[in-house]
This record gives C-alpha cells, structure tokens and sequence, in this order.
C-alpha cells in the first residue's frame, strides 16, 4: 500500500480495502511494471484456477474473471467497467486488474496484427484521474509496442478527454486506441473504453473478437501449461510522445474543428460581463479546456473551481453513511444530476451537496452559471444562480432547485431541459447565419431523451432517430448516414430507427444535434469533418463537455444582453415551439452497494442484484417480445399491467416496445421506459411528459417492481417463452445494428501527412 490518503474519508476508504484485502493478495508478484526494461509474464495453467492455500498458491480464479468480463463485454454501453482493488490493482478478484488489463490489450493486439499483417499500426492511449490508471496505460502502451505496435501517448503520460482521444482516433487515421475511464462513476470504478478507426466505442461484435482470443489464449495455456506474455522496456520507441507533443495533444486540430462549427462566432460570448464557473470535480477538463478556452481567446470570461486533479475527487459524491442513515463508507458518484432520499423522505441532490456551492457560490451575483462536467470531461450539467422570489416558476416548469440562502437558489436543469435549450440556441444561430436552409436537419437521440426534444425537431422541421442508450449506438447511426452520403450522394438518406421506423433524412442531411438525457451531447458539422487522409465524418463519434460548453456559453452571453435567466429561455422555448409534454425524470433503483470494500460480499450482493434486475426487466420485455411475435395483443398487455399495479393506470397505453435495451410504454400522454443497466445490478426507469408527479409515480412503481410475475402474465407468456425472450430481444437489437451498416474496412495510411505535421 503506497497511496497516502488525502482526506478522513479517503483513509477511511483505503482502510476498508486494506483490511478486506487477504495476504496473499498483498504479497503476490505477478508482474513489475517499476521495472523499466523488457520483460515477460507467465501465464500458467494453475493461474486459470481458484487460489488455494495448499494445494494452487499461485491460483488467479482467472476462469471465473474471464466468465464475467466476457458476459459484460456482450452487454456493456460504455466500456467494460467495474470496481478495482485500488490498492493493489494485481487483485484478480476484482473484474477490472492489471492481469485482465493485460490480457484484453495482448488479444487486442493479437486481432490487429491478424487483420493488419506487415503493416504499421498505430494506437493512442490516453486516461482520465482515476487510481491506478498510470498503471494500466503504460501496461496498454508496453504489450502493445511488444506486439509491434504503436502507441501515441500524452506526453509525460498526462490525462486528455475520452472526447479528444476519439477525436484523434479518427482525424489522424489510426487503427484505434484505448482509454482509462470509468465516465462519473464511483471513484472504485474504472474501465477501459476501446475506440476503433473511427473513434467511435467497439460495438459488441468488436469486443467479441478479443474476448474469443482470450479464449484462445486460455486454451493454449491449458493444454501447454503456460502461455508467455512479452512487455516492452518502457523506452521502447514504438511508445511515441513526440506526436502528441508536437500537435498539443490534439488541442490545435480540435480548435480548428470547433471554429469551423460551433465556435465559428463568439464575438458576444467575448463581450460578456459576467464571469461562467466551470467546475471540473477533480477530474481531466481543466488541463484541456482552458488550453482550448485559451486558443479561442475567451479564457478571462470563465473561473473554475476543483481543478487539480484527484482520483478521489476531493470527496464530491462521498458520504460516511448510507442512504438508509447506516455508518459506512458510501460513494453516489459524481453525476450532478442524482437524486437521492434521504430518512426521512425528503429529496436531494447528494453530488451537488458534497461541492458546498452554498459557501462556494456566495460572493457570485445573481446570473452566474455553473457549468459541472466530469472527470473524463464528456458530460455536462448546466446549473444557475436564481431568486427565491423565482420558485414558483420553477416548480411550475419542473426545473429543480437547491437553496443556497440569501434569498438564493441553484437552478439544476437536467440534461433534456439543458440540450433542449442548446439545440434551439444553435438552430438560431444557423438560421441567423442564413445555413440552416442549405441542408435537411435531423437529430439523433436515444429513447430514454425527453419527448420534449421529438416536438421541438417536429416543430423546426427537424426529423429524429431514436436509438438505444450508449454513444456508440448513436455514432453507428451517424456510420450508416456516412456511407450513404458516400454511395448515392444525390439520393434521399434513410435509415431505421429502433422503433422500426424509416426515416427519411432527405437529401445531404446535416446532424444539427445527438445526445442522450445522461448529460452527452455533440453538434454536428456545418461542412464534412475530414481526417487527415479525407476520411469523412458529419459529427464526432464521442460526446463533448468542451462542444457542450461552448454552446452553452455563447447562449449565456446571448441572455446576457437580454437579461434573461435560463429558465426564462426554457419556457420561451417551450412556448414557441408548442411543446406539451415539458417535463422529465429518471428513477435509478440500485440493488446493492457498490462501495462495499469486501470483495466477495460485493460479487455476491451484485450476483443477487442482477437476479433482481433481470426478473424485473423479464416482467416488461417479455410482455414487449409477446407484442413483437404475435403471441399477445396490446389489449391483453394492458389487462396485465392493470392487474399487476392498482396505483396505475394502462388504459391509454398505445404501444409496449424493445427498443435495444429496455422496454417503451407508449401512453397517449407520456412515455415509461424500463432499462437494465447494462454493466451493474441497477434498474434505470425513465419517463416524460405532460405531469411531472404522475411520471414520477409510474417511473418508481414500474422500476421499483419486483418483476413477480402475476397470474394473468403467466396465462398471457408461455414459460419458455418468458425465459427466451432476453435471447429474442437480443437478436432484434443485433438485426437493427447490422441493418444498412457501415461496415467499410478501415485501410491503413502510410502516415506521411502524420508524421510531416
């Protein structure tokens, strides 16, 4: 243990790993990364197995690890994440460690060379703050130039943000690249994010090509028993810094995107008086942005709050008691926009609490922004300091609030009240410009975004594609409409939807905005964004705080000189574009407790939990495959649900769906999704509307459900079907990606224009 804890908190955390962490796991001396010379790793037939004392000292239950990083390799949204022993990252108990890192970036590797022969290859590698990612970079950087590949790398290993690293996957043609990140998770939590040639995060079928080399890999070990593992010196040159030395780590390239786009005019946003707050929890944004706010000469307009980078962040989300008042640590996180209960059943944002704004925020006027992001930088909260006089208003508009005293609050606007705002400012902004008329928009989204974003896109002539929650469902839909514009410029762009709708995009559409309601965002291209090989693309392939802020940004200052609030710019919007249903939540039901230290009790709870995540999510799609096979009529559905839950009511549900990865309530009158989490025992119930209180209600009931299933959906579901139908789903779901794909195979460059920068 050589991590020195910086607060009470902290110490607290680190004891509780310390203490649950066996000695035979703080003895063992698996692989020596401080040595900076070429070595290799055993990997031995009993490392597959449970450790025992007696009889496999050396055991690794790498079999059992293999089993469950496999599972979420199929199913992950986000990158294959989960909790870390932060200690000693050797932990192979834990789903993500050094041996798996290990392993996943060696089979990467494998499937490269492979698809690549006697070509040269080039990765980027990049991380955000979180423990141990240092670690695991410079162990993704030395297999992989052991492998003959090779790795561009901030110089001195420094954070970037997932955003940047797509970025530069794409614009600089590389083969793809990996990054350290667990997005505003706990502070435990880390993952790698695997980026392909486009920038873009690996689909399943992606991480499937490695995940069976791992297969490989195990197999030979088993009937060999042993398989080598080279490592590289760390001064290998096939681990370049130069590069990304020489471009600024990419910030040059990136201005240059952003002022061809979203930053073409800030001449208001220069004249601005007041001062925006970006608060950056501790995490990667402020090393990049305020270089990119610096390039864009509007740095003075902006101050900033917890910048110095912390894998703790500086104990925003931390608590040390549980929801259930219990004394032990407890971690929410640092998604600004969570909403917890307290005891005694009053509501609260607990994040938002743990950044003590009340003392932070006192000496700001009324006015100030705060602009919260995360600590890979990819999401946005947009917050603002308001009158108390103003309250009423708020609660009528379903804008949230904490007070700060002095006849203060803070205005938390979720992110489908806050991109709403932003698509509609930089529509304006087009249609100033006299281009929004140059091209069709359309907008793509994912299903658990408000429905207050589909009337808005209808209003402005906007068409709209829902897809499945994850960036990278987004990013393959921009794939699809890439390909066409390429093949058949002159034609009408269409695509599906995961509602099985086609859309007609029109001819040479252009992205005016994608985003999902979790707080990521990108704005599209006026003009095709070009790789230095003339790759193109209509949008960036990762959500971006720094795009994100920019818009926001020059919407303040636009309010500015109008002296408006955001909220006030919210209900125009509202009111101009005639949309009804205004109001938004989500519901996220946890099982159990992530924070929990003691390993095997946390892999049981979450074991439990699933079973519990599964049986609720089973209740909703099966009744959803049952519509979709023809087994059950909509009418029979809602004879179920009636029957199942007094408190609600079903008789103007229009439609039940799947819709990629939960299940869709259509009513007359909002809408109720239903979604697993895809990588934790977690329940996620979303819902919009015309009544905030009455989608409040029917998001915790429905998510709340213990998925028993009732007489009547027994009668109604067969058995076997009912058990198959997560099987079913799945296939639907792999039939809407593959349908139309762009499946065009990346040609490696010969890096000439690269290497000439």
């Amino acid at each position: 243990m050589n991590k020195i804890p910086t607060c009470e908190l902290e110490n607290e955390l680190f004891k509780s790993v310390y203490d649950k962490t066996p000695d035979y796991i703080k003895n063992t001396k698996l692989m020596d990364f401080d040595n900076e010379n070429e070595f290799t790793f055993t990997l031995t037939k009993e490392n597959l197995y449970p450790y025992d004392k007696e009889t496999n000292p050396t055991g690794l239950n790498l079999i059992e690890w293999f089993a469950n990083y496999s599972k979420e390799a199929k199913v992950s949204t986000a990158g294959i994440r989960g909790p870390q022993n932060i200690l000693y990252p050797q932990d192979t108990r834990f789903p993500i460690n050094l041996v798996g890192i290990v392993l996943a970036t060696l089979a990467k590797a494998l499937v490269l060379r492979e698809k690549y022969p006697d070509k040269k290859i080039l990765k980027l590698a990049g991380s955000e703050v979180r423990y141990n990612s240092d670690l695991y970079l410079d162990a993704i950087a030395r297999i992989q130039a052991a492998q003959g590949i090779k790795t561009l790398t901030p110089q001195d290993r420094k954070t970037i943000p997932i955003w940047l690293a797509s970025f530069l996957a794409f614009k600089l043609d590389l083969v793809g690249g990996e990054y350290i990140t667990s997005s505003h998770g706990i502070s435990v939590k880390t993952a790698t994010k695997d980026l392909n040639s486009q920038g873009s995060q690996f689909l399943p079928e992606e991480s499937l090509e490695f995940v069976r080399k791992i297969e490989e890999i195990f197999k030979e070990t088993e009937e060999k028993g042993s398989y080598t593992i080279k490592i590289s010196s760390k001064s290998n040159p096939l681990i370049d810094e130069y590069i990304m030395a020489k471009l600024n780590d990419g910030i040059d390239l990136y201005v240059e995107y952003l002022k061809s786009g979203v930053a073409e005019n800030l001449e208001d946003l220069k004249r601005m008086k007041g001062k925006i707050l970006i608060e950056a929890v501790g995490g990667c944004a402020y090393r990049t942005l305020s270089r990119v706010l610096d390039k864009l000469d509007i740095d003075e307009h902006f101050v900033w709050n917890n910048t110095e980078e912390d894998p703790f962040f500086h104990s925003i989300g931390k608590y040390d008691h549980d929801p259930k008042g219990n004394k032990v640590f407890y971690d929410y996180s640092v998604d600004a926009t969570v909403v917890a209960v307290k005891p005694n059943g009053e509501t609260f944002f607990p994040v938002i609490d743990t950044l003590h704004y009340e003392r932070i925020l006192d000496d700001c006027p009324l006015g100030t922004a705060v602009l919260i992001t995360d600590p890979d930088h990819d999401r946005l909260t947009i917050c603002q300091i308001e009158s108390e006089g103003n309250i009423d208003t708020l609660n009528e508009t379903g804008i949230s609030y904490i007070k700060l005293g002095n006849d203060r609050v803070l205005t938390v606007f979720t992110a489908n009240q806050a991109f709403l705002m932003l698509m509609d400012f930089r529509a304006r902004q087009l249609k100033a410009q006299g281009k929004w008329k140059h091209h069709p928009r359309f907008m793509i989204k994912t299903t658990a975004s408000a429905l207050s974003w589909d009337e808005w896109a209808k209003n402005n002539g906007v068409k709209v594609v829902n897809v499945p929650v994850g960036f990278k469902e987004i990013a393959n839909i921009m794939k699809k409409v890439e390909l066409k514009l390429k093949l058949s410029p002159y034609d009408s762009v269409t695509v599906d939807d995961v509602f099985g709708n086609t859309i007609d995009l029109g001819v040479n559409p252009r992205l005016i905005f994608a985003g999902e309601e979790s707080g990521g965002m990108i704005m599209g291209a006026e003009d095709m964004v070009k790789s230095l090989t003339g790759r193109e693309a209509i949008a960036m392939r990762e959500k971006s705080a720094t795009e994100a802020i920019i818009v926001a940004a020059s919407l303040l200052a636009k309010l500015e000189q109008e002296n408006e609030t955001l909220s006030q710019y919210l209900i125009k919007v509202f009111e101009h574009n005639n949309i009804s249903s205004k109001f938004d939540t989500r519901v996220d039901i946890a099982y159990y407790n992530e924070s929990e230290p003691d390993i095997e009790k946390l892999k049981q709870s979450k074991v439990e939990g699933e079973k519990l995540r599964t049986k609720n999510d089973l209740f909703y799609l099966s009744l959803a495959i049952g519509i979709k096979e023809g087994i059950a009529k909509l009418e029979d559905v809602k004879n179920v649900l009636n029957n199942a839950f007094d408190s609600l009511n079903f008789d103007n549900l229009k439609s039940v769906k799947f819709v990629g990865d939960g299940t869709y309530l259509e009513f007359a009158d909002k809408y109720i999704e239903i979604r697993p989490s895809g990588t934790d025992a977690k329940t996620k119930a979303y819902g919009g509307g015309l009544d905030l209180d009455e989608i409040t209600k029917y998001a915790r009931v429905l998510g709340n459900y213990s998925g028993e299933r009732t007489e009547l959906h027994k009668k109604l579901i067969p058995d076997d079907f009912y058990e198959n139908s997560k099987e079913t789903a799945l296939n639907y779901y792999l039939k809407f990606v593959d349908k139309d794909a762009n499946n065009e195979t990346f040609e490696i460059p010969d890096y000439k224009k690269l290497e000439a920068l």
